[in-house]
């Protein structure tokens, strides 16, 4: 039976460089939980590394989480990668790590923290995964495909490490699933700004627990999987995008 889900696919936990440690598993899903957010996209920098500890601690509390990442192209285009299996998810991080160059500055950028389920902090992450990675945008969503997850265009209204800020257009030969604004700009004029071929999700880009859920899309799902988003997204099987 289809029923509506509430979903934000864009939040960052304390792995993002540009958070603080209050974005912990239990306090990521203690937010998305009090906004009766059904379905949470965890979208770290270029990596997936607290995405299991997430989807671990969220168990007992009915909320989907996707394992996923926020990759950053060779154009400096940023692109969400969701998926269901984490394993795919560690694949993309695999490929992106590999192509990922530099250190990270903790002074300069912040710390890159790991954590578990319990709160408990495992380490840090000393990759520079504010930075770019080496990989051309075409193939990356190519490689997030062919792991069988969606890709999204992250933000796209905005001025800095958007498609349209990187490149000024949507290349016609890009395979992508969606687009995402932010909340400073409505459907209606997204589509005539940008695109009108592509449907459009709207996240919160979380990187404090108060965000969470502050911009959001509502899907009509089967099941609260990426399988079911990606049916959604092109409107198969009576699934569809209704906010």
């Amino acid at each position: 039976m289809l029923r509506p889900f509430k979903a934000d696919l864009h939040i960052h936990t304390c792995l993002s460089p540009c958070t603080e440690l209050d974005m912990s598993p239990n306090g990521i899903l203690t937010a998305a939980k009090k906004k009766e957010i059904n379905i949470i996209g965890i979208c770290d920098h270029n990596s997936s590394e607290n995405s299991l500890a997430v989807m671990n601690a969220a168990r007992k509390m009915n909320i989907n989480v996707f394992p996923g990442m926020e990759v950053t192209s060779s154009e400096e285009v940023h692109v969400l990668a969701l998926f269901d299996e984490i394993n795919n998810a560690l694949k993309l991080q695999e490929h992106v790590y590999e192509n990922l160059p530099g250190e990270n500055d903790e002074e300069a950028f912040g710390m890159q923290v790991i954590v578990n389920e319990k709160e408990e902090v495992l380490g840090t992450n000393n990759k520079l995964l504010i930075g770019a990675t080496t990989i051309p945008l075409e193939k990356i969503i190519r490689t997030i495909h062919s792991l069988n997850g969606i890709a999204i265009a992250s933000h796209i209204d905005r001025e800095s490490f958007s498609i349209i800020a990187q490149l000024g257009f949507i290349p016609d030969n890009l395979e992508l699933d969606a687009l995402e604004i932010s909340p400073s700009i409505t459907r209606e004029e997204a589509k005539k700004k940008y695109s009108d071929n592509y449907p459009l999700t709207c996240s919160s880009d979380a990187h404090y627990p108060d965000d969470i859920g502050k911009a959001f899309t509502s899907f009509l799902l089967e099941d609260g999987t990426v399988d079911e988003v990606r049916k959604a997204l092109k409107n198969e099987g009576g699934r569809k995008l209704i906010q």
